[in-house]
């Protein structure tokens, strides 16, 4: 699609060890992207990828359903009252378990540049695994 300038924030149980915890898989993935992408890219999308990138609930939906993904986009265009609110509200949901105990998130940058370093070092773990 094209989002190559920004970041995303990626939270869910996998981040709390659920499966040590409660012997149990992650049942999905919460994604924030932040992107600095303004109305041109989205004006030349078509709306199937419109779609993918969460603009109505039912797009939301949408993606929870086929892809286990509570996806939201935020534009770091934004005024800057609007974001401090957004990242407010973000480190709110995702700061804490629900037991109360503090836990983290993980961000991670979109650069294309950082991709092949990112799939040697999967590829040389995977290797390692797979030799314990």
């Amino acid at each position: 699609m094209g989002l190559a300038e920004g970041f995303q924030w990626l939270n869910g149980s996998f981040t709390e060890n659920i499966e040590l915890s409660e012997q149990r898989a992650p049942r999905d993935i919460d994604v924030v992207t932040f992107t600095f992408e303004g109305d041109e890219f989205y004006d030349g999308l078509q709306p199937d990828q419109l779609r993918l990138l969460g603009a109505t609930r039912e797009d939301q939906s949408f993606i929870k359903n086929q892809f286990k993904v509570d996806f939201y986009v935020q534009s770091l265009t934004d005024a800057p009252e609007r974001l401090v609110e957004m990242a407010s509200y973000w480190y709110s949901m995702w700061s804490h378990r629900r037991s109360k105990q503090w836990k983290g998130f993980l961000r991670v940058d979109l650069a294309p540049r950082q991709d092949q370093e990112a799939l040697a070092m999967l590829k040389a773990r995977k290797q390692e695994l797979a030799h314990e």
